[in-house]
Parts: C-alpha cells; sequence; structure tokens
C-alpha cells in the first residue's frame, strides 16, 4: 500500500470504476472478506471523531483503499491513513527522530 493509492470521499463522490463498496461501518470479518477478493474496497465511515479516525485506521490496517466520510474529517483521516502508512512501513514516516534522550 502507498500512500496514493488511498482515497478519501466526500459523502456525494461517485465511487471509482471497479471498487467494490463494503457499506457503512462493515464488521472487520466483512472488510476481511471484501479484501480477499482482490477488488479495492471502499468503506463508507459513519459518527464523527475520534470514534470514526479509529475506525478507518483498522480498516486501513485490514486493507480497505477507499475511504467515505463527511468532507470536514477529510483532514484528520488523511492523517490518520498516513499514518497507518508509515506504521506498516508502506511510506515514510513524515518526521523520524533519533537520539532522543
Amino acid at each position: 500500500m502507498e500512500s496514493h493509492d488511498l482515497t478519501v470521499l466526500s459523502i456525494g463522490d461517485q465511487v471509482p470504476e471497479d471498487v467494490l463498496a463494503a457499506g457503512t461501518d462493515p464488521t472487520a470479518e466483512d472488510v476481511t472478506r471484501a479484501v480477499a477478493s482482490g477488488r479495492p474496497v471502499l468503506v463508507t465511515l459513519g459518527g464523527e471523531g475520534a470514534g470514526l479516525l479509529a475506525a478507518a485506521a483498522v480498516y486501513a490496517w485490514l486493507g480497505v483503499r477507499h475511504f467515505r466520510a463527511p468532507a470536514t474529517a477529510a483532514a484528520e483521516l488523511r492523517q490518520v491513513l498516513d499514518m497507518v502508512a508509515a506504521i506498516q512501513g508502506t511510506r515514510p514516516p513524515v518526521l523520524s527522530r533519533r537520539g532522543l534522550a
């Protein structure tokens, strides 16, 4: 997964072609099955705030590549997705520090 492979869509945006929509807040089991299909997966995030961001982190870790959320959450959502990619080692961290004492 590369950072540019992760897409953040607003609620009204068109779903990209050949993307499997897993629904709104699907279970981890449903997402795992959808990702196993080999098609890119879209999850619509319900809720707001920290809960929305935590769910997005889990879905990204499971392999979801497209996220639909309220436009007001786009910046924070992008930050979470970039963080997950950095933890997984698929993109460099924005900032790294060594030798902190």
